[in-house]
C-alpha cells in the first residue's frame, strides 16, 4: 500500500467541539477545552502517524464577525486553513442550522472533499439529528454527515475511516514521531491562558495573552517564568486579586496541570503587564505570536 498523508481541517462556529474532537483523535490533550467562546486562538496541528499514513488535523478558531484586530487574525488562520486542506471536517452541534454562507461557499468552491460532523448527539433525539442529517446533506451536496459524539468518542473511528479513504498519497510532512509542529512554550502558555478562561469572567479572558519568557529544564525541576498581558490596569488588578489571592490560585491550578502535562516538578513564576489595547495593535500582535 502506498503511504497517505493529508492535511484535515475542522471548521465550525464557536464551541462545538472541534478541540474535544481533535484531542481525542490524536489521542493527546492539545488544545485547551472550556466553555467560553473563542478559547481557540491559534491554528494547532495535531499528528495521527501510522506506518502507512499520516494525518494532520488542524483546529482553528471558531468562525466569527471579528470587531477587533485579533480577531481578523483569528479568522485568516481559517482562510488560510481553506487554501491548504485535503480534507475538509466542517463541525456543527445538534440543533445548529446556521451556516457562514462565505466561508462555506470557499469550501465548496475548492472542491476538496468535506464531512460534516454532527457533535454532541446525546442532547438531540434521533428523529432530530435525522432532519439534521438531510439539512447538512443539502447545503454540503454529496457529502458524508456523520452524527458524533467527541466527548464520549462516539463514531470517532468512522470518522478517522472516512478520512483514510479520503486522503490523498503523499509522504509524511512531519517526522513520525511528532504530535504537534508547536513548542513546549506554547502549551504551557495556553495550560495558564485555560486558568484564565475558567477562573475569571466577563472581558478579563478575552482581553489576557500569556508568554512564556523562560523554560529552564533542570534534573528534577522545570522553571518556568511567564508574562500575563492585560489590556488595562483594572483587568491588572482583577487578575491579582485582593493580596494576590486570585493569581496565587491561578499559578496553583496553572502548575498542576503543566506539570501533568510535562510529567515532571515545575516552578511556575507569573507577572502581569498592562499592555494598552494590545488586541487592536498590529505591532503587539504580530510580537505576540499573530502574523498573517
Amino acid at each position: 500500500m502506498n503511504h497517505k498523508a493529508g492535511f484535515v481541517n475542522i471548521i465550525g462556529n464557536p464551541n462545538v467541539g472541534k478541540s474535544t474532537m481533535m484531542n481525542a483523535l490524536v489521542g493527546e490533550n492539545l488544545s485547551i477545552i472550556t466553555s467560553k467562546a473563542q478559547t481557540t486562538r491559534h491554528r494547532i496541528l495535531g499528528i495521527v502517524n501510522d506506518e502507512n499514513y499520516q494525518i494532520v488535523f488542524s483546529d482553528l478558531p471558531g468562525i466569527l464577525k471579528p470587531h477587533y484586530k485579533l480577531q481578523e487574525k483569528m479568522l485568516h488562520f481559517i482562510e488560510v486553513a481553506i487554501q491548504d486542506a485535503d480534507v475538509f471536517l466542517y463541525m456543527v452541534e445538534a440543533g445548529e442550522t446556521k451556516v457562514d454562507e462565505e466561508i462555506a461557499q470557499k469550501i465548496i468552491q475548492s472542491k476538496k472533499p468535506v464531512v460534516v460532523l454532527i457533535n454532541k448527539i446525546d442532547l438531540s433525539t434521533q428523529e432530530e439529528i435525522m432532519v439534521q442529517i438531510q439539512h447538512w446533506s443539502e447545503i454540503f451536496s454529496g457529502s458524508q454527515v456523520i452524527p458524533i459524539s467527541a466527548l464520549n468518542n462516539f463514531n470517532l473511528e468512522k470518522v478517522k475511516d472516512v478520512i483514510l479513504d479520503m486522503l490523498p498519497e503523499n509522504p509524511p510532512y512531519f517526522p513520525k514521531d511528532e504530535l504537534t509542529d508547536k513548542h513546549m512554550r506554547f502549551f504551557v502558555a495556553e495550560i495558564i491562558r485555560e486558568k484564565i478562561l475558567l477562573n475569571f469572567k466577563q472581558e478579563v479572558p478575552y482581553s489576557v495573552e500569556v508568554v512564556v519568557d523562560q523554560y529552564k529544564e533542570e534534573e528534577n525541576l522545570t522553571r518556568i517564568f511567564a508574562y500575563i498581558y492585560v489590556a488595562r490596569e483594572s483587568q491588572k488588578m482583577i487578575i491579582l486579586g485582593k493580596q494576590g489571592r486570585a493569581i496565587k490560585k491561578l499559578g496553583t491550578d496553572a502548575r498542576l496541570d503543566i506539570e501533568k502535562f510535562i510529567d515532571q516538578k515545575v516552578f511556575l513564576e507569573l507577572t502581569v503587564k498592562v499592555l494598552k489595547d494590545w488586541r487592536d495593535n498590529d505591532k503587539q500582535l504580530k510580537r505576540l505570536g499573530y502574523e498573517n
